[in-house]
């Protein structure tokens, strides 16, 4: 059976993370994996897919992934968006880190394998946002952006914000070398509360997106934190550095229902 990590935002969103359950593809992507990008079977992707569509009562055209890049470009998925063909959508796609939508009936959602997943939705401008956050996108803000880009598409105040920070890997798991250290460093991170030395650096990276959201004013008790930590749980979720980069991917998805 198809099985799901749902997150509590409001009874008018459907939230959600992957599992390695209920798909049928094999070996280290096994078994749910709707990622097109990782070297899984082309057959075996869509066949999840159209899993995942059926699980969410949801047109498999209005299910949109975009292929990412660890950059910081957000795409607003509009209703023009659906009239392209498959190929430009693709296109439009390409090297996209973030979506936002104010569209019922759209899922959108990011792919991680221990990067970090953020969920977002505006209840008064009824908007969501799916927001992939590796080191690079976290060192550069792509969380505050994305925000950013709500307030301009949709009128959205953070304060009114709620927020989940799916599975990820752990500040126990997450060791990095010192270009990384710095490069958060030189971006103005408190690294006494994100960083911890062992024999390499540590970095906590569900913390450090967790407290971009509070610069901006998002109430704590708006933020769920998971805590799932990809690595230590990868027979669950999928984890690129317990697996390698040849394996499946979380996906992890926001849909508006239809008022």
């Amino acid at each position: 059976m198809l099985q799901l990590t749902t997150y509590r935002l409001s009874p008018q969103v459907s939230a959600f993370s992957t599992t390695r359950q209920g798909g049928v593809s094999k070996d280290n992507y096994a078994s749910l994996n709707i990622n097109p990008y990782c070297g899984d079977a082309p057959t075996a992707v869509e066949q999840n897919r159209r899993l995942l569509c059926q699980e969410l009562s949801l047109d498999e055209n209005r299910l949109v992934l975009p292929h990412q890049t660890h950059g910081t470009t957000i795409r607003q998925i509009g209703e023009e968006f659906f009239s392209l063909s498959p190929s430009v959508r693709q296109m439009v796609l390409d090297g996209v880190d973030a979506l936002i939508t104010d569209l019922p009936e759209v899922c959108i959602g990011v792919s991680t394998a221990d990067c970090i997943p953020i969920l977002l939705y505006d209840s008064i401008h009824r908007s969501v946002a799916a927001v992939h956050a590796g080191w690079r996108g976290t060192a550069k803000r792509i969380l505050q952006k994305t925000v950013e880009e709500m307030g301009r598409a949709y009128q959205t105040r953070p304060e009114t914000l709620r927020a989940v920070i799916g599975p990820g890997i752990s500040l126990t798991h997450f060791e990095v070398g010192d270009e990384v250290y710095q490069a958060f460093a030189q971006a103005g991170f408190a690294m006494e509360q994100i960083a911890r030395r062992q024999e390499k650096w540590h970095l906590d990276l569900p913390l450090c997106n967790q407290l971009q959201l509070q610069e901006l004013d998002l109430e704590p008790t708006n933020i769920q934190n998971t805590g799932i930590c990809t690595y230590a749980n990868y027979h669950e979720y999928f984890s690129a550095r317990r697996l390698g980069t040849a394996s499946g991917r979380i996906f992890t998805g926001i849909k508006l229902h239809q008022t």
